[in-house]
């Protein structure tokens, strides 16, 4: 492997040079610096991580802790923070906490002694629910910088990138009442214990009660897929006058979409269907379902733009992004 120093014997200058040259620093002519990129190009010149590392205390690594990457949201949100991540030459370590507080803290532990540089982070189910994030803190206070997206404990201060959940939520509802002229608006949800959950719920209590129109909510927290469709199919059998469902995760409006069908209620004549997705959500059902979609592409590049920023700036100024969502209508709504 070609190294600094065989570089610079290559070019006739000195290793300080060579360095300086391939980190574009404004010391070095942009002649030399060409002709140093080339060569380095040329020679296949791969710069050494571990040496770097202990040059600068920094591992140029990121560690990532999801609750899982079977929802199609935090896979999505994954992509865009490896892409972000390789763009600004930084590698990612992921790990899952599968919802579970003990997972998440023995992550948090195995990454904070130097493997990374910095934390992105959604907060499992168990941690919300118990409200205990002291673990969270902790790393903080360490002076590693933590980032939270979608799922954040506002009690924490950290950057943040979120979902606009109640702005969201509201405006769809109130697209159904207002263009659709629906009355009765069944909401659906399996997340409803987590804070994302807890602000969808109040911008569709809030849109109903500005219509002075009375909630329907079917809660669904911790079914299993078999008990979901179980559930809103006696739910939809037996409240017949619901005419319009939200659901306010990525699972439960493609269900209830189901299970309409299956009692015979005609899509959207009968009954109009809004759930949150992503791009490819709509062609997971017939007729395609109308969806919230959050962009968690960009939620990522966000992410890692805003936590790179904090740990090189020592000026940072902690912030929290909404990141807008965007109602796509499809055949599932009139």
């Amino acid at each position: 492997m070609t190294t600094l120093k065989e570089l610079a014997a290559l070019l006739n200058i000195s290793v300080s040079t060579v360095s300086k040259a391939l980190n574009d620093s404004h010391e070095i002519s942009e002649n030399t610096r060409v002709r140093v990129k080339e060569l380095a190009t040329k020679l296949n010149y791969k710069p050494n991580r571990i040496a770097q590392q202990l040059k600068t205390n920094k591992t140029k690594t990121i560690g990532v802790i999801l609750p899982t990457v079977t929802n199609p949201f935090f896979a999505e949100v994954l992509h865009g923070i490896e892409m972000a991540a390789a763009n600004n030459d930084y590698d990612i370590i992921v790990c899952l906490s599968n919802e579970t507080l003990h997972k998440e803290k023995r992550s948090l532990e195995l990454l904070s002694n130097g493997s990374v540089d910095g934390f992105i982070m959604a907060v499992a189910r168990e941690g919300q629910v118990k409200m205990q994030t002291e673990h969270i803190q902790t790393v903080i206070d360490r002076k590693i910088p933590v980032l939270m997206f979608d799922r954040v404990v506002n009690e924490i201060n950290c950057d943040k990138v979120i979902v606009d959940d109640f702005q969201s939520v509201y405006e769809a509802t109130e697209y159904l009442i207002k263009k659709e002229k629906r009355k009765n608006i069944l909401l659906v949800s399996n997340i409803e214990e987590l804070s994302v959950g807890k602000l969808r719920i109040e911008g569709y209590s809030k849109a109903l009660k500005e219509h002075n129109l009375n909630p329907n909510i079917l809660k669904l927290d911790n079914a299993i897929d078999l008990d979901i469709e179980t559930k809103t199919y006696n739910y939809l059998k037996k409240h017949k006058h619901i005419d319009a469902v939200i659901s306010i995760d990525h699972v439960t409006g493609i269900v209830a979409i189901n299970m309409a069908k299956k009692i015979g209620k005609k899509i959207p004549e009968e009954l109009s269907v809004l759930g949150f997705g992503y791009e490819h959500t709509q062609l997971l059902s017939s007729p395609k379902i109308s969806i919230i979609h959050q962009k968690a592409h960009k939620i990522g590049e966000m992410s890692i733009e805003l936590l790179i920023d904090n740990m090189k700036n020592n000026e940072h100024k902690l912030q929290t992004i909404v990141v807008p969502s965007e109602v796509k209508l499809s055949e599932s709504t009139k």
